[in-house]
């Protein structure tokens, strides 16, 4: 298969404040462009990446964590259908259509984005997750997990309902950035 890098949408651009459409039906168009993602999200050093920030309105997420990123010494583990698994193990995920259920304490930490070129900030979010994640082949992942895991689905799940990270910092955040993100605006189409 043909794989091609795609262009990230970057802030300011409207198809990253769209509410996106639910995929209906899986085909090989899908397959090709997780390809495609995944391979636009590794050439960007990017951990996620949504359908929207390569400029299409579906209900699309492509996510792969190395073992790097995770912190600590042990392994991150998460519940996958029921059974104790390694992070690793389930990368990486590409899914339509999720639904998260964000639980626990607000966890505050630093997030980037690859559409929000250069501005990093802190966001609160909290800190599990359970999330259903159908798969391209028509399986189901259930997944309930805590670490990068839930910052990330609940990040590039954000981009399929139009929200930034930027968007979920503290209003004080939202003054600094203001500038800089208007710069960007103008800039980013």
């Amino acid at each position: 298969m043909y794989v091609m890098l795609l262009a990230i949408s970057q802030y300011g651009n409207p198809c990253l404040r769209v509410r996106c459409a639910p995929v209906e039906k899986v085909d090989e168009s899908h397959h090709t462009l997780a390809q495609n993602m995944l391979e636009t999200m590794y050439a960007a050093n990017g951990i996620g990446l949504a359908a929207p920030q390569v400029g299409l309105n579906i209900r699309m997420v492509v996510i792969d964590i190395p073992e790097d990123e995770e912190e600590g010494e042990t392994p991150a583990m998460a519940m996958v259908n029921g059974e104790l698994k390694k992070v690793r193990d389930i990368m990486p995920l590409v899914f339509v259509n999720p639904t998260l259920e964000p639980y626990g304490n607000q966890l505050l930490l630093t997030e980037g984005c690859l559409s929000v070129r250069d501005i990093r900030a802190n966001v609160s979010r909290p800190e599990r997750v359970k999330a259903t994640l159908p798969q391209l082949d028509g399986s189901v992942l259930e997944v309930d997990c805590d670490g990068l895991l839930a910052r990330c689905l609940q990040h590039e799940c954000d981009h399929l309902e139009g929200f930034l990270f930027v968007d979920r910092v503290s209003s004080a955040a939202k003054i600094t950035l203001a500038k800089r993100l208007k710069r960007l605006a103008a800039s980013g189409r």
